[in-house]
């Protein structure tokens, strides 16, 4: 039998301004340690601390313009277009333009405090 999600969890999210994470499905709203699918919000100006994460991301932005740093790349991601950050590569995510960024982020294995490996601040 298929398990109905009615609604997502919010979670607080990293960076300096506020960020709407809404996760359907990972380890805080269904235990599910597989895998994460989340709902993005990011406002204008938006920025988090960079990341080395235990998991692979998967990006699909939906409105507006991401910003995706690695080491060796700065990529403007925009609607309609997605990336892949591989885990254990480092990563900083932000949004800097006047639309902010709306998307989806797929993480295998699930997002989680632990493995995401925030930079120090």
């Amino acid at each position: 039998m298929p398990d109905f999600i009615p609604e997502p969890a919010v979670i607080e999210a990293a960076g300096n301004k506020p960020k709407v994470i809404q996760e359907f499905i990972g380890r805080v709203n269904t235990q599910t340690e597989e895998v994460s699918i989340a709902r993005m919000v990011s406002p204008s100006g938006w920025v988090e601390p960079g990341q080395t994460p235990l998991f692979d991301e998967y990006t699909v932005v939906l409105k507006g313009e991401l910003t995706v740093e690695t080491v060796g790349s700065v990529q403007q991601v925009a609607a309609g277009q997605a990336i892949i950050v591989k885990k254990g590569e480092w990563v900083r995510y932000s949004s800097p333009h006047p639309e902010g960024a709306e998307y989806i982020a797929v993480c295998l294995p699930a997002f989680s405090p632990q493995t995401v490996r925030r930079d120090p601040q």
